[in-house]
């Protein structure tokens, strides 16, 4: 029932963060009353808490299922008693009130002020704004009986029932009002059911016409109106009678003296999503399956150079064999992330600190140990960036673990540092020791190493990057690659 007017008696005035909290509750969810309305909707708030005489537009929604008065957007909009009496009336009387107003093109609409209240306070003054009827048109059964579904909504909404407080809200997959409508009475017997709710329920094997029976009768689960009318609260739940149709039900308690007088039921087929959800499912298992098994094969390819280098003395075929199996294990560290997130991102801090850890493997000297350590995050990287970064870094920690600190090189503390930075532009990796420091006119372009080959092939050819490597203190080599690989490469 509509509240008594308040008459001159002023508004209790609620917390600013409450309101505004009920009025993105109702901001939420107006979507579903813009459509039962057929309906312009437009919220109001005071410019000035508690003061009636200017009002801003704080939203504005449009219907689906009908014609706009509104092309333009008109939030922000600050208007006056002059502008707009109806929405200054509904805040003063504290009810619905109706009338006329000039709309959007100089056109004439039917408004219906309703206020907005929250916790016993006024917050807002929405309005409902349709065009004249033409003609004197009687309105179908349908528009019927969405107008009263919407009356009803609109009391609740003076009373601060609706939109409910602990109602979470709708995904984009949630049922709207176009996608079918069941009105059900006190005891959820079926009042009414729009054509694609009967539609719905075909799909789903019921043929029957479902006027009068409860939604058991006539064998679907109906545990979520249950429980909507138990609690008084909407209640969002899959149902299904056919073993390959999936329908989404929500249904929404509607509140008379705070007691539940009728319910409003808004299905939607969600077979086709469920299926492609499976499919996407089963595609990422795939994946995942995938990498994990490029994984084991590097491994075991691992093992075996590794095995083979244990036969051979030492000389420059046992050291190929080892840079080569340490070059397949920082390819491995990747499909191994790879193989637990299916995604096409991967946190490449979390490929950095195994790197660490074999360049420390192969640190180990009688002359003193090399600390290693990063700082900074390198953030999300494409996995066909992660794959030739990792190998590049860890050239670039065997590289100073052989060179940075030759036998007999002066003793102090030693480090090898990863310093790395993602700009969402590009990302900056740079690695400093306090070895020895380069050559006098190195060059790595002229570089005979395989393994500086390696980091520049793959920087500058596969990544698209830049590489700089300079005597500061120890050797500093510093890499620059674009995220957007494809317009640098273009």
């Amino acid at each position: 029932m509509t509240p008594p007017a308040r008459g001159n008696e002023p508004e209790p005035i609620v917390p600013l963060d409450e309101g505004q909290a009920h009025l993105q509750r109702l901001m939420a969810t107006w979507g579903m009353l813009a459509d039962l309305s057929r309906a312009d909707l437009v919220l109001f708030v005071p410019a000035t808490p508690g003061d009636p005489s200017r009002f801003v537009v704080h939203g504005q929604m449009r219907p689906t299922t009908g014609q706009t008065l509104y092309h333009e957007d008109l939030v922000g909009q600050v208007v006056t008693e002059a502008d707009r009496p109806l929405v200054v009336r509904a805040w003063r009387l504290g009810e619905i009130v109706e009338g006329e107003a000039a709309a959007g093109r100089g056109e004439r609409a039917r408004v219906q002020g309703i206020p907005v209240r929250w916790d016993g306070a006024l917050v807002a003054v929405l309005t409902r704004e349709s065009p004249l009827a033409v003609g004197g048109r009687r309105p179908g059964e349908l528009e019927r009986v969405y107008v009263e579904m919407f009356d009803r909504l609109a009391r609740m909404i003076v009373g601060g029932r609706f939109p409910f407080a602990q109602d979470d809200a709708p995904t984009a997959e949630a049922p709207r009002v176009g996608d079918g409508v069941l009105a059900l009475d006190a005891s959820g017997r079926v009042e009414y059911a729009s054509p694609n709710a009967v539609n719905a329920l075909h799909r789903m094997g019921i043929y029957s016409n479902a006027e009068g029976l409860r939604l058991d009768e006539l064998g679907v689960e109906e545990t979520a109106i249950q429980k909507a009318f138990f609690e008084a609260m909407p209640v969002t739940e899959e149902v299904g009678r056919h073993p390959d149709v999936i329908v989404l039900l929500r249904c929404i308690p509607l509140l008379d003296n705070g007691d539940v007088s009728a319910g409003l039921v808004l299905l939607r087929d969600v077979t086709d999503l469920r299926r492609r959800d499976q499919l996407l499912v089963s595609k990422d298992a795939t994946i995942r399956e995938v990498h994990h098994r490029v994984k084991n094969n590097l491994q075991t390819i691992s093992s075996l150079l590794r095995l083979q280098a244990r036969r051979l003395p030492q000389g420059d075929g046992k050291t190929a064999l080892i840079e080569a199996e340490r070059r397949i294990r920082s390819i491995a560290l990747v499909h191994e992330i790879l193989s637990r997130d299916p995604s096409e991102q991967v946190p490449f801090n979390e490929i950095i600190s195994p790197l660490l850890r074999m360049a420390k493997e192969a640190a180990i000297s009688p002359e003193g140990v090399v600390a290693f350590s990063a700082e900074g995050d390198a953030g999300q990287l494409p996995a066909e960036m992660a794959t030739p970064l990792a190998m590049v870094i860890t050239e670039l920690l065997q590289n100073a673990v052989e060179h940075a600190f030759p036998d007999g090189s002066e003793a102090r503390d030693r480090y090898v540092k990863v310093i790395l930075s993602n700009d969402a532009t590009s990302l900056s990796v740079e690695v400093r020791d306090n070895g020895i420091g380069l050559p006098e006119a190195f060059s790595i372009e002229c570089a005979a190493t395989l393994g500086l080959s390696i980091v520049h092939d793959l920087v500058v050819g596969q990544l698209a990057g830049s590489i700089a490597m300079h005597s500061d203190g120890g050797t500093v080599v510093e890499l620059h690659i674009p995220l957007d690989r494809t317009r640098s490469i273009a």
